[in-house]
């Protein structure tokens, strides 16, 4: 896990607090940067050089250290697409109904009533692009299912997938322009999403209006392919975990060309970046010591590598603790923009952009996740504490989403809890539930909000039976 120098992180936080004061939070509110939010695929939190990883990863470690690295960033979920629909709409994945991953035809997608980031800044003037993996419905059209495709969710431009690279990362065969198939393709994803980045940052847009640029890269979710070269580097390393390795140092090269191509157009200095991950990874070893993978609420499962890099801010090299989640990115936006497209409409999320000048910072609501297909299945982070609430389940489930799972989730009910001092255990190997004082106060938190979940979550009507193979939660992912 990572290794902070606390006396050097109350320093830089001092430092921050010194040069910041709400007039600076004046000078950048209803500024209009360039943003990129760049996100990869089940990468974990310990998997970068500037988290403490093995691979080598100069450009993003560039970016931490010309910027801030947030230690306890979160995930909208622990996987794939709920996480996407939390990190493009600011609300928790069960408003829009995105309570798994979405199988192959199914009919769960993120529907055109919900207003992503791509809308909101696109009707600030901003040029929209979304390059990557989608994963939030169909992709290409499927007149059967008929989801909105990008286009009709904000973004001007598109160049992806629906869900991973296929058969791999090398030569891809399902990537879709604009809604049009395209042939295979030659060379490893994320080159081929930097190169189509660079292309219509040069060529695809007007040079007068702002830009987002949402970078959706499928490194390292397997199948995994690395170029050989890279792969030499760590070849004093088991094959399977060298290949890993250098997919992630590919993913930084992806990086790097994109930040040389900022750098050299003169756009580096007013763009916004964001990097993270959409989920922890499904190796325990990618986690940075954190308890579980990919699909748990436990830490290995939410919490993801975080950095922000925008030179207006003056931060460098800052370290945050404070939680932060994909939930927050859309509020923070409307609060740079000075903007309140939602009406009042209560969102999840928190800006921080107090947390980013150096200012006082108030989280409206707590952080929490929910996630049904493992145990426990909903989790609340308050402070240093993460409560969490498991309803013992012991029907087996299917890996998709199927009309059981809708009944279950609505009837639902706690009848265990964990409690946990991430301050001082962030491993949550001792559940202090039993013992701590406010444990009663947090547990009635999380049963309220579970209650709300089953109140105003989406509900779908014509979901598939559960005709394929059956598995009790904790045999569908080990760990």
């Amino acid at each position: 896990m990572i290794k902070i120098n606390p006396i050097l992180t109350v320093l830089l936080l001092l430092a921050t607090l010194w040069g910041c004061s709400g007039e600076k939070k004046n000078s950048i509110q209803g500024a209009k940067p360039n943003i990129l939010l760049m996100i990869a695929d089940d990468m974990g939190y310990g998997d970068l050089g500037c988290y403490g990883g093995p691979s080598e990863t100069p450009a993003l470690n560039s970016l931490a250290g010309n910027g801030i690295l947030f230690t306890d960033f979160y995930a909208a979920a622990p996987n794939c697409t709920p996480s996407r629909a939390g990190l493009l709409t600011g609300r928790s994945p069960f408003r829009s109904g995105i309570y798994n991953y979405r199988s192959p035809n199914h009919i769960m997608h993120l529907r055109e009533s919900e207003l992503t980031l791509a809308e909101v800044l696109k009707d600030q003037g901003y040029q929209t692009s979304h390059i990557g993996k989608w994963h939030l419905g169909c992709l290409p059209q499927d007149p059967t299912l008929g989801h909105p495709q990008p286009h009709e969710q904000g973004f001007d431009y598109s160049l992806g997938t629906e869900n991973n690279a296929i058969p791999s990362h090398l030569n891809p065969v399902n990537f879709v322009r604009n809604g049009r198939k395209l042939e295979p393709q030659e060379g490893y994803s994320c080159q081929i999403l930097a190169d189509e980045a660079v292309t219509w940052l040069e060529n695809h847009r007007n040079a007068e209006d702002p830009f987002f640029l949402y970078m959706a890269f499928h490194e390292p979710h397997h199948k995994v392919a690395s170029p050989p070269e890279l792969v030499a580097k760590y070849s004093d390393r088991p094959k399977r975990e060298a290949e890993y390795l250098a997919n992630i140092e590919n993913l930084d090269l992806a990086v790097e060309k994109i930040i040389q191509y900022l750098t050299d157009n003169h756009l580096i200095d007013n763009t916004l970046i964001i990097f993270s991950s959409d989920n922890g990874s499904y190796r325990l070893a990618s986690n940075g010591g954190f308890r579980a993978v990919k699909s748990y609420l436990y830490e290995g499962g939410i919490r993801v590598p975080g950095i922000i890099h925008w030179p207006p801010l003056k931060q460098k090299g800052v370290v945050v603790h404070e939680p932060v989640g994909f939930v927050d990115i859309m509020p923070t936006f409307c609060d740079l923009l000075n903007i309140d497209p939602f009406e009042g409409e209560e969102l999840d999320g928190t800006s921080i952009l107090n947390l980013l000048t150096g200012q006082e910072f108030t989280r409206e609501k707590p952080l929490f996740w929910f996630y049904y297909r493992t145990s426990p299945e909903i989790a609340m982070r308050i402070d240093e504490f993460m409560i969490m609430g498991k309803d013992h389940d012991t029907i087996p489930r299917t890996h998709p989403f199927t009309a059981p799972d809708m009944a279950y989730i609505m009837e639902m009910s706690l009848s265990g809890y964990e409690m946990y001092d991430l301050s001082a255990d962030p491993h949550q190997d001792y559940n202090q539930v039993m013992e701590n004082p406010r444990a009663e106060e947090y547990i009635r938190l999380l049963n309220d909000q579970l209650k709300e979940i089953q109140s105003h979550g989406y509900q779908w009507k014509q979901l598939p039976e559960a005709i394929t193979s059956k598995k009790v939660k904790t045999d569908w992912v080990k760990y």
